[in-house]
């Protein structure tokens, strides 16, 4: 039986209870957990019915960053937060930790919704719900508003790249980790197309989806891209997409000018003319659909496996926060740049409606240009170079699946990844 053919089936099936081990994706979610997380209220209309947690370290630094972290299907945010290690992140290195949480009520499996328009335009649903939680805690803790980042799992991976599509000016960088792209889906037949099918797009038609969702002309945010190869839930390919789109909007060519391995997993970057890195993607081969951990550059251990908490070799949370310049003390910027105060982004992520904003939180970087024929080498050493692995060396390359010969129970496959996607009701 065709994709297409099953999905009106699946639709009018109960909602699954622990199908294939989905019960348990949210690891710790259903047992009480000892969490640094607070939970807020009253900060803002909330027009997504969205739950808000936040950890502040004692060692917060004077003007913080803000790191918002998007929990995958099935989790809460103190499940997410245990196994990914990110309040231990933020009391290390001493930046403010906002973390939204779904609820089941909007979602029967606790997904963000980021395949439903209502939710994933500027100033509208959950998008905006988030928008809200930043200004609370840029008004509350001072945050450095050149200093605001966003990252996520699977249907908090696409959550992210909706928040770097709808609210480009107030984010400095996201990372991806096993999401889709930005404006790919915006029905129940789309999104099980990305998620199984991922077709090709032009990538001056996905960097459109990103330009067309508000009225910001640039700087873009930077983004860091993470996908297993061997994830069965979210078609890798949809790393390539991810790539592709955000390529285009920094107008980067699509070869990457650096290629390596980092834990031995392969790492390709794209800089710009001044040899800052503005896009970078990890392949981590053949793990499946899940937050890769392992023990950081650091020596320290960052999170706990569990459910879509694999131990694979590599603290793809630290890297992130690396990759977000958050692991070193952050001096402040030399150069002359126009600031959004923390007021006038209060004032204006208040307005559940609001039209776009027209003033623009400045980066530290300078706008992205199309990188010089020899562009600068980056001051960190490259890596050991290594053989380019899909999906980067080809992005219209069918991704790796199952042999044909063997039996496959197509309906169980699909009913797993769209009770993972939260598209099943």
């Amino acid at each position: 039986m065709s994709l297409a053919k099953n999905v009106e089936f699946l639709r009018h099936l109960p909602k699954v209870n622990g199908i294939n081990g989905l019960r348990d994706f949210g690891w710790g979610t259903r047992q009480a957990l000892h969490s640094p997380l607070a939970e807020i209220t009253g900060f803002g209309a909330n027009p997504g019915d969205l739950r808000m947690f936040a950890y502040v370290p004692e060692n917060l630094q004077p003007a913080p960053a803000l790191v918002v972290v998007l929990h995958g299907c099935g989790q809460t945010a103190a499940g997410y937060d245990l196994g990914a290690g990110w309040s231990m992140l933020a009391q290390h290195y001493g930046f403010a930790l906002l973390m939204p949480e779904q609820q089941y009520s909007n979602n029967g499996q606790g997904c963000f919704n980021w395949f439903n328009p209502e939710d994933t335009t500027r100033d509208s649903g959950e998008a905006c719900s988030i928008r809200q939680m930043i200004a609370r805690m840029v008004s509350d803790h001072k945050i450095d508003t050149r200093r605001i980042y966003v990252t996520g799992l699977s249907a908090g991976g696409a959550m992210t790249t909706v928040m770097l599509a709808t609210y480009p000016e107030i984010f400095a960088a996201g990372a991806v980790i096993a999401g889709l792209p930005f404006g790919v889906a915006t029905n129940v037949r789309e999104a099980l197309n990305g998620m199984f099918q991922t077709p090709a797009h032009p990538a001056g038609e996905l960097g459109d989806l990103v330009r067309n969702a508000s009225h910001h002309k640039g700087p873009w945010p930077k983004l860091s891209v993470w996908h297993g190869s061997a994830d069965r839930t979210v078609n890798p390919a949809n790393a390539n997409e991810i790539l592709k789109q955000w390529l285009d909007v920094h107008q980067l060519p699509p070869a990457p000018m650096s290629e390596g391995t980092v834990d031995s997993y392969p790492h390709h970057i794209w800089w710009n003319a001044d040899g800052e890195t503005i896009v970078e993607s990890y392949t981590i081969t053949n793990m499946a659909h899940g937050t890769p951990l392992g023990v950081a550059d650091n020596d320290q251990r960052y999170g706990a496996e569990g459910a879509f908490l694999i131990e694979a070799g590599i603290s793809s949370s630290h890297h992130i926060v690396n990759f977000f310049g958050l692991t070193e003390w952050i001096r402040p910027s030399q150069k002359i740049a126009k600031d959004i105060s923390a007021k006038d982004i209060s004032q204006d992520a208040s307005k559940s409606t609001a039209k776009s904003a027209t003033r623009k939180t400045p980066k530290p970087a300078a706008a992205p240009r199309q990188a010089a024929k020899k562009a600068p080498v980056p001051p960190a050493p490259a890596p050991e170079v290594t053989t380019i692995l899909w999906p980067l060396a080809n992005p219209h390359r069918e991704p790796p699946q199952p042999s044909q010969r063997g039996v496959i129970d197509v309906s169980d496959v699909i009913t797993r990844a769209l009770t993972a996607a939260g598209l099943l009701k």
